[in-house]
């Protein structure tokens, strides 16, 4: 047997402590009444509320995230936990056990949790949970448990009973199994190392039982010490020597620092040490968030009495132009792009681009200001038109200068500006030339990239380093061309293994891609973006789109200014590039396309449901749910399924994975419309994949849009 290697555990907990980043400025989450006087419940070595091994039946307070690495007896296991809503919650689990494959290599395993509240803790009942382990995964963590908590002051008690791996030490016959006599047995896996990806409701709540519960006592607002008698026996790591298991009794302590960190000892049973580190802080109510390093914003200059009877200024020839100049400038100079500007005696229309906001409303609310200081006394409303990165208007706000100096020191100022101003769409267009200083627009850049890819059997992470030249140029509003050009450096993209995908390789391949296309030509693009009606945003695309497709896109998009609710329609078709990247293609062209329906709902979660062809030809749809908080950090899953059968797929069964967004903004406190963004898969394969173009419509248009825009009013005067 190999020996364990403390470098290797230190190599492999990096990758659940990277997602969290940059994110120490955040506090530790707000207390929870059924807590107290405890600060939030502890995480098990599993990475969920819980003891040492078994789970509790608290849930997390709402939006809290953790990240937890544990250590012990040749395992290393990283853990995400999001508290989804009050009551749900999820867990990803990314693990490495020594030894343990078939051929006593390492092995790594990635598995999915869902926990759902039953009930609340209350002055007379517990907190009830019931939860599904692994059951997306490969099987090896599988078990699902009902757990029950109640506090007494400083003393918690847990007790519960659970299934699979929680009900392998002590069973008994399934309870359950008095509605069925299927309930009795559970189906056998595939010896601790299943391939699936599936889900395995066969096996869920059905096969032998075993209680389980403990301990855990606050001795201090720092320390929490706790002793549980744990119902897992082990059965696969004990088989291959992993594990020597003398006692169902684990006993441990944690020591909670103020900065969200708590760092955790135990004893597992009665032979093995073990360690844990947790980071845990919430995106909705952080008691620390970076702010006020940006400037500060320009005043509300306000009028004097009578003064805006005075019209002479409409009588300079050249007036209108000087004004026009004069926005340009400072909104440049404030982080905004100003497209177009119509003035007259009562009213000035302004199209503009938001270029460094995060945050859409504090956008307008800078160009509201700059207004009021530019424009002539007798100018009283503001009509502003936000157009999208790409040239798109997307709404047209009508604002009153005299709400705008009256309300600019309200202590509700905010929403009072809200409520009288007008949003519409921003349809048909208003007319206005652009300026000259706007087009045509040319811009470049140049510097490095990082291209990562994730949970590869043999490679938790791996790397390309390389640099990028990126060029945009913009003819006219809504015409755009742009294009990138890569050199890799290093990394060790090209070594994944070989793809053994049984139907088209559309994404498998991408190491071929990577070992051939050290120079490549990322993309070249034209796009043109237009508004063929009310309600309606249009997108054709065309040329090389993405590192392996050219062809061409089309896109429209339904969506009204305050509907919660889009429908969209897309269709490309997309032909194969030469593995080198540079302007050749292989035989391969495939049409595909969706049917898209977007809701966005109260509480800011996103729905998404896209039904279509994908690029392997095959039909089905895609689900996806995240959530966005107020200061721009967005969570998600999404799952897609369609006729590739699951053996055809291969391994994971069928493509799937969790996405996170985290604005720069909220990490460093300057202004800046940068994000951290990934998307995380088990595994990369050719079922459910679709074409990766830039430019789709919806989150652009969204942005400007009255759902958005009211969730993001407050900083409307920052």
């Amino acid at each position: 047997m190999k020996t364990f290697s403390l470098k290797n555990c230190v190599g492999y907990a990096g990758i659940a402590m990277a997602l969290s980043t940059g994110a120490a400025g955040f506090g530790r989450a707000q207390d929870q009444p059924q807590h107290k006087p405890w600060s939030r419940p502890t995480l098990n070595f599993m990475g969920v509320p819980g003891m040492i091994d078994m789970p509790t039946g608290h849930a997390m307070a709402d939006a809290d995230l953790a990240f937890s690495v544990g250590i012990f007896s040749g395992t290393v296991r990283n853990s995400a936990y999001f508290q989804i809503t009050p009551r749900l919650s999820g867990v990803f689990r990314y693990s490495y056990i020594q030894d343990f494959s078939r051929d006593s290599e390492a092995y790594y395993d990635r598995s999915f949790d869902l926990r759902y509240l039953l009930n609340p803790e209350t002055d007379l009942l517990p907190a009830v949970t019931v939860g599904l382990q692994d059951f997306g995964g490969t099987g090896i963590y599988a078990g699902e448990y009902v757990a029950a908590t109640k506090t007494f002051g400083r003393l918690r008690a847990t007790g519960g009973i659970g299934w699979g791996r929680f009900g392998s030490y002590n069973g008994f016959s399934n309870p359950l199994g008095i509605l069925g006599n299927s309930l009795k047995s559970r189906p056998e896996d595939s010896g601790g190392i299943g391939q699936t990806g599936q889900l395995d409701t066969g096996q869920w709540f059905r096969g032998d039982a075993a209680l389980f519960g403990g301990l855990q006592y606050q001795l201090n607002d720092q320390l929490v010490l706790t002793a549980e008698y744990s119902s897992d026996a082990y059965v696969a790591e004990s088989a291959r020597g992993l594990i020597d298991l003398n006692s169902p009794i684990n006993i441990g302590a944690s020591y909670r620092f103020s900065n969200g960190l708590d760092l955790s000892a135990a004893y597992l049973y009665g032979s093995e040490a073990a360690v844990r580190l947790t980071y845990t802080f919430n995106p909705k109510n952080p008691n620390k968030r970076p702010g006020g390093i940006e400037a500060a914003p320009p005043l509300v200059a306000m009028r004097a009495a009578g003064a805006s009877a005075d019209l002479g200024w409409t009588q300079q020839a050249d007036g209108a132009e000087i004004l026009r100049d004069n926005v340009s400038e400072v909104f440049a100079n404030n982080g905004l792009r100003l497209d177009a500007l119509a003035v007259d005696a009562r009213s000035v229309h302004v199209r503009f681009r938001n270029e460094q906001y995060s945050n859409s409303a504090q956008a307008i609310g800078r160009a509201t200001r700059i207004l009021t200081q530019l424009m002539p006394a007798s100018v009283e409303t503001f009509v502003l038109t936000p157009v999208t990165s790409d040239g798109m208007p997307t709404s047209r706000m009508t604002l009153k200068r005299s709400d705008i100096e009256e309300l600019v020191h309200s202590p509700d100022g905010a929403w009072q500006t809200l409520a009288r101003a007008d949003i519409s769409d921003a349809y048909p267009p208003d007319g206005i030339a652009p300026t000259r200083l706007a087009f045509p627009d040319f811009t470049w850049g140049f510097g490095p990239y990082l291209s990562a890819s994730y949970f590869d059997p043999r490679q938790p992470i791996r790397l390309d380093l390389g640099v990028e030249l990126n060029a945009r140029y913009e003819l006219q509003p809504g015409l755009v061309f742009q294009g990138g050009i890569r050199h890799r450096l290093t990394g060790n993209q090209d070594e994944a293994d070989p793809s053994n995908s049984e139907i088209r390789h559309v994404r498998s391949d991408f190491g071929i891609y990577a070992r051939e296309g050290q120079t490549a030509l990322s993309s070249l693009t034209a796009a043109k973006y237009f508004r063929p009606g009310e309600d309606l945003y249009g997108r054709v695309t065309v040329g090389y789109l993405e590192s392996m497709y050219g062809g061409v896109s089309g896109e429209l998009l339904w969506k009204p200014v305050a509907s919660r609710l889009a429908f969209g329609v897309e269709a490309n078709y997309a032909r194969q590039r030469d593995f080198d990247q540079d302007f050749g293609f292989q035989d391969y062209e495939v049409m595909t396309g969706h049917l898209s329906t977007y809701y966005d709902a109260e509480g800011g979660f996103i729905y998404q449901v896209d039904a279509g062809r994908y690029l392997a030809g095959d039909w089905g749809a895609t689900l996806s749910a995240s959530r966005e908080f107020d200061n721009g950090i967005r969570i998600g899953a999404f799952a897609t399924f369609t006729a590739v059968s699951f053996d055809d797929f291969g391994e994971g069964s069928f493509d799937k994975g969790i996405q996170f967004e985290i604005p720069l903004s909220v990490l460093t406190g300057t202004l800046t419309q940068r994000s951290i963004s990934r998307t995380l898969r088990p595994v990369q394969r050719d079922g459910g994949a679709r074409l990766d173009v830039s430019g789709r419509l919806y989150e652009g248009v969204r942005d400007f849009h009255q759902p958005k825009l009211q969730s993001e009013w407050g900083r409307f005067w920052r």
